[in-house]
């Protein structure tokens, strides 16, 4: 398969998903169940991606500067510390991690 073919079979893909949620009911989507599913469903999808981008390498689990920059970060939203803060703290962190060797 080409790289074209992969980016118009990936928008003809995307494309007909879009298209599908018009064809799906309005009484299905507006019950309590799918409510509380969608509510939840980005943070569901951002812990997700938080996770497999810390502990990630190359498909095996690993313990490395990063996660110890998601812990300070996890800890500084915990001391309530503005988000632009806890970003700086977890990036200094992984970063002074790694000056110091660890990898």
């Amino acid at each position: 398969m080409s790289l074209w073919t992969a980016v118009i079979a990936a928008g003809l893909l995307s494309w007909l998903t879009k298209f599908a949620g018009y064809l799906v009911p309005q009484r299905w989507l507006s019950g309590p169940l799918v409510a509380r599913i969608v509510a939840y469903l980005p943070v569901a999808l951002l812990a997700a991606l938080v996770a497999v981008q810390t502990f990630d390498v190359g498909g095996r689990v690993a313990l490395d500067p990063r996660a110890a920059g998601l812990l300070a970060a996890v800890l500084a939203l915990a001391l309530r510390a503005p988000f632009l803060l806890v970003i700086v703290v977890a990036a200094a962190t992984a970063a002074g991690l790694r000056a110091l060797g660890f990898s």
